[in-house]
């Protein structure tokens, strides 16, 4: 198996999915698409060039994707009623994020919503012990766990296991909030009992000594059409996705195969409806456990069963991005060519700075483009505060180039964190002056 498109699954059925309103003369199809921010901003770029309405419901009227769509409901997630309105009329009812209650969406699709993914797959990215025990019953490889009632299953899990170990929120948490790692049985109770106290359900993990972080990134229609683009490199840095290297380099081709096969069988088993990014360690083949036909060489981290930060390379970078394979999924299109555009593409993430500059954006990317006419940004329409996402950049390697060829590849990593840096901080972290000549210091 090689990265691109996969024929249908073979022994998993998916359910029938509900009628679809009908489309008539020049009525576009509409998607609903839950929560307002830079996903679901992405994802309405894809529908206009789809010939799709993308409806988002958003908090707030200046949420990234509120401030673009011309078909916003304003409300809650949390809101039942909110979340039916949204619902009215769209052809399928889809996710910018993960944090939407079960029982509502339960109750959308009894009342005949085209829920995707539906939410017997989406519990899986939403409760991560329900994940855990899922895959774990699947002979998926995932790092040792249990489940956490009182700080001495962590103290106990930490004696058989070794410390540090890892504490995560069973629900919620993102970009490393949520996550704890205590180094001693002292700081783990502490940490156990305020978070119990805060009603925080909480799941322990071993700490898994990983040669770095991985991402299949898949996509799966109602009917078992499945695509994969090819494994990236995740970098990440205070607990968030700084930089992707798409593929993912020096990746033994045996390994990528079997993540993409990893990913795709996920799906499959769960029933996913859309796009779905795996995250993964890679662990060194000495510390590999195989089984269940697997190397045991990549470990399950995390599943998103939504666009995810790891696919945005991409918008740029392969023929099909994850933005439009979700709605041609969602709307059980035929899947595109996840074929990457480039030997190698690397995302860089727009991270705000300690301070806001004071250069503008606007003049920030007029200097960013005079310099690096290439480099393809995307800004989400948010106010700058301190490591908050608030775009990308992707930059392309040359044609010529190898993804076997590290100078190579790190020459494309490196513009792509200039072009980022600067657009975070208003300044060059090579030194790069254009009035003096164009050196960097």
């Amino acid at each position: 198996m090689t990265a691109g498109y996969s024929s249908s699954d073979t022994d998993t059925a998916a359910p029938p999915a509900p009628d679809r309103p009908s489309i008539s003369g020049a009525q576009l199809p509409t998607v609903t698409m839950i929560g307002g921010g830079q996903l679901a901003r992405m994802t309405h770029q894809a529908a206009i060039a789809l010939g799709q309405r993308l409806r988002v419901l958003a908090e707030q009227p200046d949420d990234p994707a509120a401030q673009v769509s011309p078909d916003v409901v304003l409300g809650s997630h949390t809101d039942l009623d909110a979340l039916r309105r949204a619902a009215s009329g769209a052809h399928a009812l889809t996710f910018d994020h993960e944090h939407v209650p079960t029982e509502h969406l339960e109750a959308l699709v009894a009342e005949g919503v085209n829920v995707a993914p539906p939410p017997q797959a989406l519990v899986y990215a939403q409760d991560k012990f329900a994940m855990r025990r899922k895959l774990a019953g699947l002979g998926i490889p995932v790092p040792a766990f249990r489940t956490v009632s009182a700080p001495a299953d962590v103290t106990e899990f930490g004696a058989e296991h070794g410390w540090p170990v890892v504490v995560k929120a069973v629900r919620g948490g993102y970009d490393g909030r949520g996550v704890w790692m205590p180094e001693d049985a002292e700081s783990a109770a502490h940490l156990v009992t305020e978070q119990l106290g805060k009603g925080v359900s909480l799941l322990v993990e071993a700490k898994v000594a990983l040669r770095r972080e991985l991402s299949a990134m898949v996509a799966r229609s109602p009917f078992g059409q499945g695509a994969a683009w090819p494994v990236v490199e995740t970098v990440q840095r205070d607990g968030q996705c700084a930089v992707v290297i798409a593929p993912a380099p020096g990746l033994d081709r045996d390994l990528a195969t079997e993540a993409e096969g990893l990913a795709l069988r996920l799906a499959a088993e769960l029933g996913v409806v859309g796009a779905m990014a795996v995250e993964l360690f890679e662990i060194d083949a000495d510390s590999a456990v195989p089984g269940n036909g697997f190397s045991g060489r990549v470990l399950v981290n995390e599943l998103a069963m939504r666009p995810h930060n790891s696919g945005h390379w991409g918008m740029d970078g392969a023929r099909t991005g994850q933005f439009e394979q979700h709605l041609r999924a969602v709307l059980d299109y035929p899947l595109g060519d996840t074929a990457p555009l480039a030997p190698v593409t690397v995302m860089a993430n727009i991270l705000g700075a300690p301070a806001a500059p004071d250069m503008t954006m606007d003049e920030r990317l007029h200097h960013l483009f005079a310099r690096m006419p290439d480099a393809k940004v995307h800004l989400y329409g948010k106010g700058e505060r301190h490591a908050r996402k608030i775009g990308h950049v992707n930059v392309l390697g040359d044609a010529y180039g190898s993804i076997d060829d590290p100078k190579y590849v790190a020459a494309v990593r490196r513009r792509a964190e200039l072009a980022a840096h600067w657009m975070s901080h208003a300044d060059w972290a090579d030194g790069w002056d254009p009035h003096e000549g164009g050196e960097a210091k």
